[in-house]
């Protein structure tokens, strides 16, 4: 099970997989307006910029399945579609956001370069199904309830539509109450698949409703993670980013402040290189 044997990909020019150089998905949570997604946008490009990486930008027109009723959910799809459309345009990158509703994968794919299915949906048949007969890269996140080898499965699903261009994403497993673990066994396992392997750090060290109606996250802990993910050999690293976590409408707790994700990618780029060279 060597990581850096799995198939590459090809994500809108951007290659994914065996000894390639991460790729980094990153953004905000949920999309907020354009103004917001075209400065979070520009200041990642900028970070991205002195290591050459390559970033498929990532935001959320809908979050729905948010710890309570009253949390704020997004956007929506017109607007946050259009917001998408507008940032792959000005900045050249691909664009990613998650779906959950087959009805909505059509839709999302004539702008998206790539569908998310959500962890909490990983093993929904029809949606899979859906997302995979758009053929778009579909980046896959493996249930916070589900082995790693159970993503065999889930692969299958999608591959079974005649696309393989699928990526399989641990963001964590259920660890007791309100708490996850990370068990890097789990990538090579995933990998073992032949499709490349995506390490989401932030919602890894999320702590699902741990504030009540709301969920909690130790954000210090994600670039201790990404670390341990690039040592193994990973594909590509999720990493959700906001110039203000703490006042975020989604996930704050989870997220790294923009202004230190060139730091970060510097140094990620660097065990990564010593992983690949």
């Amino acid at each position: 099970m060597d990581p850096l044997k799995s198939k590459v990909i090809d994500v809108s020019g951007i290659k994914v997989g065996g000894a390639e150089p991460f790729a980094l998905i990153t953004g905000p949570c949920q999309l907020e307006s354009l103004d917001h997604s075209r400065m979070m946008a520009e200041r990642i490009a900028a970070a991205c910029a002195p290591t050459g990486t390559r970033f498929i930008f990532k935001a959320s027109y809908d979050k729905a399945n948010r710890s309570s009723l009253g949390s704020e959910r997004g956007l929506g799809m017109e607007e946050g579609l259009r917001i998408l459309d507008q940032i792959k345009s000005e900045f050249g990158c691909p664009v990613l956001t998650d779906v959950h509703l087959p009805d909505h994968c059509a839709p999302a794919a004539e702008v998206c370069d790539v569908l998310q299915i959500p962890a909490f949906l990983s093993r929904q048949t029809d949606l899979l199904l859906a997302a995979g007969e758009t053929m778009r890269a579909i980046n896959i996140k493996k249930g916070q309830f589900l082995a790693p080898w159970d993503m065999a499965n889930v692969a299958k699903k999608v591959a079974s539509t005649g696309n393989e261009t699928i990526m399989l994403c641990d963001r964590g497993t259920s660890f007791g109450y309100n708490t996850l673990v990370s068990d890097f066994r789990g990538l090579p396992t995933m990998e073992a698949t032949g499709y490349p392997t995506v390490f989401d750090a932030t919602h890894s060290v999320q702590q699902p409703g741990g504030q009540g109606d709301t969920s909690g996250g130790q954000r210090e802990f994600a670039p201790v993670l990404a670390r341990a993910a690039v040592a193994v050999g990973v594909s590509a690293l999720f990493i959700e980013t906001h110039q203000d976590p703490d006042n975020a409408p989604s996930d704050g707790p989870n997220m790294i402040p923009v202004e230190r994700m060139e730091q970060l990618i510097g140094e990620l780029r660097a065990f990564d290189d010593l992983r690949k060279g």
